[in-house]
């Protein structure tokens, strides 16, 4: 005899919404194993070459900026996707850029927590950005609580990017009004 009590129709949730509950699952345990781990992730190997980019791209602005600019870098590129996310009101996609977003910031929290050591090995053996940064700055002794803080901030948004993740997963995909359907489906010239 099938279960008729069932509190949610098994119609109501239709394959996609069904793999964006699993998505964020997914996210949710590996973000989790990250933040145990306290290191660098497979995903890492990623956003280590949007970080040297960085590098690249804030570069024309002198030395301190340019040692700024990897891991700047790599929290912009996953903010932009949020962004472009939210204008095409995808905000189910938004959220998984949300939580790159996150993991870009423990990423960064172990490098900055790495500036005394230095036991980190760096891409070409160079200089270690965040042991230059926060000697420039004068506040290299304050590493592991300048880590800290940016390690808070991405755990905040990794619980923003999971629970946006499980709503949105759950919510009816939004259907752009016909207004802002291509020109392709508007009427041909007569």
């Amino acid at each position: 005899m099938a279960d008729t009590a069932s509190p949610i129709p098994a119609s109501s949730w239709p394959v996609g919404r069904v793999a964006r509950v699993a998505l964020t699952t997914l996210l949710l345990v590996y973000g989790i194993a990250i933040l145990r781990a306290g290191e660098f992730a497979a995903i890492d190997n990623v956003n280590l070459p949007i970080h040297e980019t960085g590098h690249i791209v804030f570069g024309p602005f002198g030395k301190l900026v340019a040692a700024m600019g990897g891991s700047l870098f790599q929290v912009i590129v996953p903010a932009v996707f949020v962004g472009y996310f939210l204008r095409r009101r995808d905000q189910f996609a938004a959220s998984v850029a949300l939580w790159w977003v996150a993991e870009n910031l423990w990423y960064v929290a172990v490098y900055v927590a790495d500036a005394q050591e230095q036991a980190l090995p760096l891409v070409g053996g160079g200089e270690h950005d965040w042991a230059f940064i926060l000697a420039e700055l004068d506040v290299l002794r304050y590493d592991d609580r300048i880590a800290a803080v940016i390690r808070f901030v991405g755990i905040v948004l990794f619980i923003a990017a999971v629970l946006w993740g499980y709503a949105s997963a759950a919510a009816p995909r939004e259907i752009p009004a016909a207004s802002e359907s291509s020109s392709l489906t508007s009427e041909s010239p007569k």
